[in-house]
């Protein structure tokens, strides 16, 4: 059969200005073929790599991985597809899209084929390396900003600690995992005490300062159990799972005397400011979380009544 010398200059030519990346290796993983695509990419042109073994020339490729992969093509002589999600890239490539330049390395889907020879056995391997880097990086973008959303939708912006809503689902599971179990579990609300002078003499900025500062102090005294949340203003709840009073008392304490030495910097001065803490503890005389938080607040309640600065339990 005679053959078509301008047909096959023509395909020639397609295979080195195509846009997707194609390499026939040999059933000892010799490189064969090594197309314009490859070539730009990885900074070898076709004559220097030629009859190397690909492993050989490039180190980092994940080896066994991808031999297990072009073995189970040989034996079944069926072709195996691999994407960006399950594997990045496969080539260590620079990204070089203009558009999508934020990602360091191309994300690459890869398709390995079988070549076959007159006589059906498998006799080479050809790997089409294509770059998905765009799609890859929007969906990347989007995935990120729904988790943003998600995390927006669950916590509080000056705070970032949980906002009232999430916090109060918590809150609700807890209460029915104590009327199923009857652990000790313990409620914290708390607030800032004299908040409103604090925005009347030194400003809103320098509330949101404190109650930023309050949020932090709360979140350096929990331990990985208790669950922290802003209820509104300048006031703060914690839910604390398998925890009596005493324990709860104990916590309180802390986070009280933390607030109380510490002092944060205005324009005007440094400032210094205390908060009150009410503690309730569930028992069985409980309906719902929510008379659960009007024991806690009647607790609350009683320190502020009581002097401020200082931690009051249920009852009181």
């Amino acid at each position: 059969m005679s053959i078509d010398v301008k047909e096959f200059h023509w395909l020639a030519d397609m295979l080195e200005s195509v846009e997707v990346g194609l390499v026939i290796l040999d059933l000892d993983y010799r490189v064969q073929a090594w197309n314009g695509f490859m070539a730009n990419h990885s900074g070898i042109n076709a004559h220097r790599i030629r009859d190397r073994i690909l492993f050989d020339a490039f180190p980092e490729l994940p080896q066994t991985w991808l031999e297990r992969k072009i073995e189970t093509v040989i034996q079944l002589n069926v072709r195996a597809f691999t994407s960006w999600e399950q594997r990045p890239y496969l080539f260590r490539f620079r990204n070089s899209r203009p558009i999508t330049g934020i990602d360091e390395f191309m994300y690459q889907n890869l398709t390995i084929s079988p070549i076959s020879g007159p006589d059906g056995a498998v006799e080479k391997i050809c790997l089409m390396i294509y770059d998905v880097t765009e799609i890859a990086s929007g969906r990347l973008a989007l995935e990120k900003a729904n988790a943003l959303l998600a995390k927006l939708s669950k916590t509080d912006r000056l705070t970032g600690l949980l906002n009232r809503g999430t916090w109060e689902q918590l809150l609700d599971v807890e209460f029915e995992r104590f009327r199923r179990y009857a652990h000790d579990t313990s409620l914290v609300m708390l607030d800032i005490d004299h908040f409103k002078s604090v925005n009347d003499n030194h400003g809103h900025v320098v509330g949101d300062d404190v109650i930023r500062h309050t949020a932090e102090l709360i979140r350096r005294n929990l331990r990985g159990s208790d669950v922290a949340g802003r209820y509104g203003g300048e006031e703060f709840g914690i839910i604390m799972p398998e925890t009596d009073t005493d324990g709860a008392i104990a916590l309180c304490e802390r986070i009280r005397a933390s607030v109380e030495a510490s002092v944060i910097s205005t324009a005007s001065g440094g400032l210094t400011y205390t908060i009150s803490l009410g503690v309730a503890t569930l028992d069985g005389d409980v309906d719902n979380y929510m008379s659960w938080v009007e024991q806690a607040d009647r607790a609350l309640y009683a320190a502020k009544e009581g002097g401020r600065n200082q931690v009051r339990a249920h009852p009181v």
